[in-house]
């Protein structure tokens, strides 16, 4: 949780003061790439609110409403910033984008426009390369989301080592940490959106064709509603109430089965109830010659045992039966 909690504190940061950076770089030229790019740091600092309350939320102790605590908290309002932010944001950035590229429209034209509508009367002096604002609104943009990027990294990465993952794709399928792999894969494409743009600009530089910035705003749009599409569908199997996948509850199961009074599982079950908070459910067969205190002993050991080879395993119902006939002990 402290892990999570300061790598969307770091996000938030960067993204809220590249945010303004780069209105003002759209002021200035009027750039579709920009005003696209401005829409994504804000987006992506409401994601980081969000985050944040999601965090909060899901902290709280639970109660007769909610026996097993508020964890799924995480999960709603990450799907909140996949569907909403995200996808508003793509959605405008990619309208934008494809208005300028149909109407023709103009960098300094939708600057006086952006500057109009502000009421604020500016005109920069002549001195001033609008285009190279552009330049270090978005060399500065990249050392904060590499900055964000590492520390969101760095925290994806203790979860691989720690859960023995193969690699990122494996971290992305299976991890409860909705959090973090939000805000692992927004400051990804975050720095993706930024080299578009940066290379629309360059592009529109040389060849004075103002296409090329335009497409940058399209494609920073496409992007961001693909990216959006992932997320949501990660945090809905979550939501839904997914289990671990197959190999990790063969491992739970092999635990089950080395214990030496269990003669078969019954039923075995797994669900997330929040992140890296797993509630496991088993009817299991004990050995006919036990007594009471013997198959309650044995219940406590594979307890202790589950959560041994999981750290995420925190509540554990066992319901004995009959061996051979699945009906309770």
């Amino acid at each position: 949780m402290a892990g999570s909690r300061s790598v969307v504190l770091a996000a938030l940061v960067a993204n809220g003061a590249i945010a303004i950076l780069k209105f003002f770089g759209f002021l200035l030229t009027g750039s579709a790439a920009m005003l696209s790019e401005t829409y994504h740091s804000i987006s992506d600092t409401g994601n980081q609110v969000f985050l944040l309350i999601g965090i909060r939320y899901s902290g709280r102790e639970r109660d007769r409403r909610h026996p097993f605590g508020y964890g799924k908290a995480q999960f709603f309002y990450s799907f909140l910033v996949s569907v909403f932010l995200f996808g508003i944001a793509g959605w405008e950035s990619l309208k934008h984008g494809y208005g300028e590229l149909t109407s023709g429209g103009h960098g300094s034209e939708g600057a006086q426009a952006g500057i109009d509508f502000l009421f604020i009367q500016y005109t920069p002096p002549a001195w001033l390369d609008p285009l190279w604002v552009n330049y270090t609104v978005l060399l500065g943009a990249f050392a904060f989301e590499t900055w964000a990027l590492w520390k969101a990294r760095a925290e994806m990465q203790r979860q691989i080592d720690a859960n023995d993952w193969s690699g990122y794709r494996e971290a992305f399928r299976k991890t409860s940490d909705v959090t973090t792999l939000t805000a692992l894969t927004e400051d990804a494409i975050a720095l993706a959106g930024i080299v578009i743009a940066l290379v629309g600009l360059f592009l529109t530089q040389q060849t004075g064709n103002e296409v090329f910035d335009q497409l940058s705003a399209v494609l920073i749009g496409l992007m961001l509603m693909g990216f959006a599409l992932a997320l949501a569908w990660e945090n809905k199997r979550l939501l839904l109430g997914e289990s671990l996948p197959k190999d990790e509850e063969r491992k739970l199961e092999t635990v089950i089965r080395d214990n030496d009074s269990v003669t078969d599982i019954v039923d075995f079950r797994t669900v997330y109830f929040g992140p890296g908070r797993l509630l496991v459910s088993a009817d299991i067969a004990f050995a006919s010659d036990l007594d009471t205190q013997g198959v309650d002993r044995a219940i406590s050991d594979i307890e202790r045992a589950l959560e041994d080879a999981n750290e995420s395993v925190r509540k554990v119902y066992i319901e004995p039966e009959t061996s051979g006939t699945g009906q309770p002990a």
